[in-house]
């Protein structure tokens, strides 16, 4: 086995486990800002933390099969002719570094503040409706 494919093995078994955290994050996200008036708990302060986490690993790991895949030689025109590629080279690594940062940048607001706003709670929803975008749903679960 090559490091490619540790790599991509180790990128779809940690995608199943952000797809556990960002669900738990929304329930967390949604449950704070209806039902206990915006207040700050530990559960939502740890949900964004390890997402926010878990978006970073899946990123770099990414980053790495990104880099070792346009060292081989690919053609970036050609890229961007096809739509499976173009997706899977330009717009899932780049969705994924807008919801990387968004998630820090809630993280951030979420362990500062004591109550959530809902500027937080919309940049939060936008974070993971990039993740949910950019995520390859037919490539892992099958079509």
């Amino acid at each position: 086995m090559d490091f490619y494919n540790i790599l991509l093995n180790a990128h779809k078994g940690f995608g199943y486990l952000e797809i556990l955290l960002v669900t738990l994050f929304i329930i967390a996200l949604l449950a704070t800002m209806f039902g206990f008036s915006g207040k700050v708990n530990k559960f939502l302060k740890k949900t964004t933390l390890f997402t926010m986490i878990f978006f970073h690993v899946q990123f770099l790991l990414g980053i790495i099969m990104l880099v070792t895949t346009f060292t081989k030689g690919l053609n970036m025109g050609e890229v961007m002719k096809n739509a499976a590629l173009r997706f899977q080279y330009v717009e899932h690594p780049f969705s994924m570094l807008i919801a990387a940062v968004l998630m820090t940048i809630v993280n951030k607001k979420v362990k500062s503040n004591d109550t959530i706003s809902i500027g937080v709670v919309i940049m939060g929803l936008i974070a993971v409706g990039l993740f949910a975008f950019a995520f390859p749903w037919t490539r892992v679960f099958g079509a």
